[in-house]
């Protein structure tokens, strides 16, 4: 199988108003974490009016920010909002964060959703809110990170057994120059995912690959 031994490969995308504060520590810490456990990773300040194209080439999206004055650091909302990102986002595995003094159910009940609203079709696989002393707490940091692995190897598991790739569509990606591979190899995994086939054909692929360049 194509996807039998690969390395998940996660972005983190976050905000702050502030430069070299508690949550760029926060999120250099939670890279390493994750790099640690054997992920390829990689980090994005949000802008709300960037170009996410590039979100497509990765396994999981973590996304999280501050919370200012009741909502979310504004330039990730903004992202969700006014970007292509939610386009490319689609289908994608999330996992969601964010840091704030209040008690931690009115962070799930008021905060927390002003992310999930946008992602209502996607699988989220961890979410946790962080209070202020908690950024540098390993233990809490650890534990983030544990979720996300188990529920990515859980979904990755049960996506290994009921896909199958047949022998042409394989070769057909063995010819697909690297880069460019590994971006074809998720569009089709997450595509048949979605539709419900339960086989990778060449014809999904270019069904993908239709979708992946519209």
């Amino acid at each position: 199988m194509p996807n039998s031994s690969r390395k998940m490969k996660a972005i983190i995308l976050y905000d702050t108003r502030s430069t070299g504060g508690s949550t760029d520590k926060f999120i250099d810490a939670l890279g390493s974490k994750l790099a640690e456990k054997g992920a390829y990773v990689e980090k994005g300040k949000c802008k709300a009016t960037a170009d996410y194209s590039f979100v497509q080439d990765f396994d999981v999206v973590i996304m999280g920010a501050p919370v200012y004055y009741l909502l979310v650091a504004s330039e990730l909302l903004g992202a969700l909002i006014q970007s292509n990102l939610k386009k490319f986002l689609r289908r994608k595995k999330v996992a969601l964060f964010v840091t704030c003094g209040s008690p931690e159910p009115m962070a799930y009940m008021m905060y927390l959703p002003q992310l999930k609203i946008h992602l209502v079709r996607n699988k989220i696989l961890a979410e946790k809110v962080f209070a202020p002393q908690q950024l540098s707490d390993e233990d809490a940091l650890d534990g983030y990170v544990e979720d996300i692995f188990h529920a990515y190897r859980k979904a990755l598991k049960q996506r290994n057994a009921s896909l199958k790739w047949t022998d042409e569509a394989q070769e057909m990606l063995e010819q697909i120059p690297g880069f460019f591979r590994n971006r074809i190899r998720i569009a089709a995994e997450e595509y048949a995912e979605e539709m419900g086939y339960g086989e990778i054909t060449l014809e999904v692929i270019d069904e993908a690959k239709a979708e992946l360049e519209g």
